[in-house]
Formats: structure tokens, C-alpha cells, sequence
């Protein structure tokens, strides 16, 4: 047996079992604790306990790697490999889970749901993600991505009186399960070719094949489809609109940001890693995916009264520039990718978490009306809200201008001039919708005079997105640091 598992085996899946443990016992938890409101509370502290020791497990490994001079540790085989690029994608996930799980308690309460199952989807969705960025083999991020993706089937149809919400979760649901047969398929194709799972196996045998081989391309469409849909990407993001409306808000929060870098995360492992000999074939075809993403979510973006559904349609504008980014390929591109994913979980978090403080019994919170006024009603949340939208937009000094100075540096390096052009002129469509909600915000009429709702968790939350969205913008030497670290592979 120990030739088969070893102690470096069990260290490199320390952050993973955490998470399914903690996912696990808090049903039970749940179950064994008396009902009631005080109760619940118990539930919040036993999650973030889980997602301490999780976060403790990545440090751990992190720290192993700086003290044995080693850029990556191979476990299972090769079916895991612990390096900087998991770590860092990991760090992202746990801060997303986090935020989500603390702003979710005063939301379940106003919505009458609240159950410890959700919880324990939040982590179980987190232990899928880790799979994506840690995984080294086909089988082992095909379970991580269904895994995640299951999680997220039932967070979005967890208000189950709400229709809007069973209905997301039926369109998700379905939509999901067809790019799944895609990647399996594409999956399939590439272990026929190379009579391994393992990534480094299907590289070398995608290069001694030729470029145009039919099966070769057979492999790289499919599994394609497959990734594009999960990033939401044109023409596969019909998705995400409805599954964004319809959710519990900080549910789509959690798919807007967590759900997304994860599926980049596997996007870059493969494109970077076994499909990377095929780049004359995917960069151009990646290249109009982009520029179709970019075209349709911002335009889309424009005519959208609902926030929710005008920040899906912006969260697809912003697929399109991680694309480009990989499009790019050079290191200033992955680079330029890591950026970007790090700035957009926390400003996107920021945004709905703005949409989760509107939320009260009596009133939904998702219209651009309800936003009317809000400055008069808490300054607070409308400069935070702002703050938000203008990173969103991508304005100097915050976290945005960041991301999307990196990927156009790229583009221009590598000469795609065109490219880097066409993204210059939607960032700018961009700051038209975006400036509705601002002028809503400032100029509009008050929807009511009920005060904003707030508590303790979504405080903490909206502090640690807006102050991170500002401090990435005018002091950005240590997330750069950090994000370089994601290209030691």
C-alpha cells in the first residue's frame, strides 16, 4: 500500500479533505444542534473554522515549497501537482468562499431558507474547485468540475419557493450537463490518443501526432465547448443571465467569481499544458471567441434594468478579457490572466454584495430603480457601490485598470494590435452602462425610505472587497508579486 500512497501524497490533499470534512459534518452539525435562530450562528463560525484549517493546509504547502527550493510538489502518481499556479487559483477560491459564506446569513434569514446544507454545498463547491486547480489528470479534474458544478446546480435552486430560482437551476442544469458530455467526450478522445489520463502523457502524445490530425482536432473542439461554456463564454453563455436572476443573490455571487476562475484555472492547465502544441490551431479560433464575448456582453449590458442580469452580461464582457490574456500567451499574458482573475473576484464580489444590502422582506433589491437615491439613504454602500462599478470599468486607481492594463500590455506585445484596439473601445462601452447605475445612485429618485439592511458578516465583507479593490489599484507591488507566482510551473 505505501508504495502507492504516500505521506507526500497525503499532504499534497490536506486543503481538500478539510473542506469535504467540514462540508460533510456541518449537515450533521446542523442536524444535531435544536432549531432555532441562535443555532444558525453556530453553523457560520463551524464554516469558517473549516475554511481556517483549509487555509492553514494551503500556507502549509506553500511554505514547504519555499523551504525545500522546489517549484512544484507531483502527487498521486501525477494525478496532483502542488505548485504555484494551484496555490494561487486555491488562495482565490478560499477568499470567495469565505466572503460568500459570511454574507449569506442575514440573506437566508430575510428568505426564510436557512439550512446547514447550503453551507455544505459552499465548501464541497470549494473542494470541487481545488480538484480544477490542483489536477494533473483528466479523471481528476472532470470529478473536480462536476463536483463544483453540482454544488452550484442546487445553490441556485435553493430558494425553493421561488420559481425564478427553480427555474435557473432546471435551465443550469440542463445547459450544464450538455458542455459536460462535451468535455467528457473531448477527454475521452485524448486518453484514446495517448492511453493515459495523466496531462503529461496526453501532451506528448498530441506532439508526435500532426497538427491537423482529425482526432487531434476533434480533442481541442470539444473540449473547448466544454470550457467555454463553463466561463461563460459566446456562444455558450445563454446560461447565465437566467441562472444569475434567478439565484439567491449571494449564490450568484459565488458562481459570478468562484465558478468562473475555477473553470480559467483548468481552461489555462490545459491550453498552457497538453493542448499548448496546438496553439496555431486554437488562437485564432480563441481570438473571435473573445472578440464575439466582448461584442455581445457589453452591448447586451446596455438595455439591462435588472443588476443582476447587467452584471451577468458585464461578467461575460469580462471572460472575454481573461481570454485575450490567453490569446496573448507570452508571460505577460498568463501573468496578465492571474491579475485579472484576483481583481474581478473581488470587485464582482463587491458589486453583488451591494445587491445583497438592498435585499429587505419587503423589496427584492435587483432593480436599477431600487438603486434610486441611495446616497441620500447610505452614503456608504452607494461610495462602495461606485467604487465597484468604476474597477468594473476598469478607471485608474482601482483594482480594474490593473487587470486590464496587463492583458492589453500583452496583446501589444505579442502584436496583436487589433485585438488590444477592439478591447480599448468596449472598455469604454463599458463605463456607459456602468455610469447608469452611478447616476441612478447620485441623481435618482429615493425607491423608498427603509433603511439599508445590514450585519456584521456583510460589513465585514463589503470592508475587505473595497478596501482590496482600491489597495490592488494604488499599491499593486504585492499582488503582482503574487500573481507571478501563479507562473511557477
Amino acid at each position: 500500500m505505501s508504495q502507492y500512497y504516500t505521506s507526500l501524497d497525503h499532504f499534497a490533499l490536506v486543503p481538500a479533505i478539510m473542506l469535504a470534512l467540514f462540508g460533510c459534518a456541518v449537515l450533521l452539525f446542523d442536524f444535531l444542534l435544536a432549531p432555532g435562530l441562535r443555532h444558525r450562528r453556530w453553523l457560520l463560525v463551524f464554516v469558517v473554522i473549516g475554511q481556517a484549517f483549509t487555509g492553514l493546509g494551503l500556507w502549509r504547502q506553500q511554505s514547504y515549497l519555499a523551504q525545500q527550493g522546489l517549484t512544484q510538489i507531483s502527487a498521486f502518481q501525477g494525478a496532483l501537482t502542488i505548485d504555484g499556479f494551484s496555490l494561487f487559483f486555491n488562495w482565490v477560491f478560499l477568499a470567495a468562499s469565505f466572503i460568500v459564506a459570511v454574507v449569506s446569513y442575514r440573506f437566508l434569514e430575510i428568505e426564510g431558507e436557512h439550512h446547514g446544507e447550503y453551507y455544505g454545498l459552499i465548501l464541497l463547491a470549494n473542494c470541487g474547485m481545488f480538484f480544477l486547480a490542483t489536477g494533473t489528470d483528466l479523471v481528476t479534474v472532470f470529478v473536480g468540475l462536476e463536483l463544483m458544478a453540482l454544488c452550484f446546480y442546487v445553490l441556485v435552486g435553493f430558494l425553493r419557493a421561488d420559481r425564478r430560482s427553480n427555474e435557473a437551476a432546471m435551465k443550469y442544469l440542463l445547459l450544464g450537463a450538455f458542455s459536460s458530455g462535451f468535455l467528457a467526450y473531448g477527454f475521452s478522445v485524448m486518453y484514446g490518443l495517448a492511453g493515459s489520463t495523466r496531462l503529461r502523457d496526453v501532451a506528448l502524445a498530441i506532439q508526435a501526432r500532426d497538427l491537423w490530425d482529425p482526432l487531434v482536432f476533434l480533442a481541442l473542439a470539444t473540449t473547448m465547448v466544454g470550457l467555454l461554456f463553463k466561463v461563460s463564454a459566446v456562444p455558450f453563455h445563454m446560461w447565465a443571465p437566467d441562472a444569475y436572476e434567478g439565484a439567491p443573490t449571494p449564490v450568484t455571487a459565488y458562481l459570478a467569481v468562484g465558478s468562473k476562475a475555477a473553470s480559467f484555472a483548468l481552461l489555462m492547465r490545459l491550453f498552457t499544458g497538453p493542448l499548448w502544441t496546438l496553439r496555431e490551431v486554437w488562437e485564432p479560433l480563441l481570438a473571435v471567441i473573445a472578440v464575439a464575448t466582448l461584442t455581445l456582453g457589453n452591448l447586451a449590458a446596455i438595455t439591462q434594468t435588472n443588476i443582476k442580469r447587467l452584471l451577468a452580461y458585464s461578467s461575460i464582457s469580462h471572460a472575454g478579457y481573461i481570454l485575450l490574456g490567453v490569446v496573448a500567451g507570452n508571460p505577460t499574458g498568463l501573468k496578465g490572466v492571474a491579475v485579472y482573475v484576483l481583481v474581478y473576484t473581488f470587485m464582482t464580489l463587491g458589486a453583488f454584495l451591494v445587491v445583497v444590502a438592498l435585499r429587505r422582506e419587503e423589496l427584492l433589491g435587483e432593480d436599477l430603480d431600487d438603486l434610486g437615491g441611495l446616497m441620500k439613504k447610505s452614503p456608504m454602500h452607494a461610495v462602495l457601490m461606485l467604487i465597484f462599478l468604476v474597477s468594473l470599468a476598469g478607471i485608474p486607481p482601482t483594482a480594474g485598470f490593473l487587470g486590464k492594463y496587463y492583458i492589453f500590455l500583452a496583446l501589444i506585445e505579442t502584436r496583436h494590435y487589433v485585438l488590444a484596439v477592439i478591447g480599448t473601445l468596449y472598455a469604454a462601452v463599458a463605463v456607459y452602462y456602468y455610469f447608469r447605475v452611478v447616476r441612478s445612485m447620485f441623481a435618482g429618485e429615493e425607491a423608498d425610505r427603509v433603511p439599508v439592511a445590514s450585519s456584521y458578516g456583510l460589513r465585514l465583507a463589503l470592508g475587505i472587497t473595497g478596501i482590496l479593490t482600491l489597495v490592488i489599484g494604488v499599491y499593486p507591488e504585492p499582488f503582482l508579486r503574487l500573481a507571478q507566482t501563479s507562473l511557477a510551473r
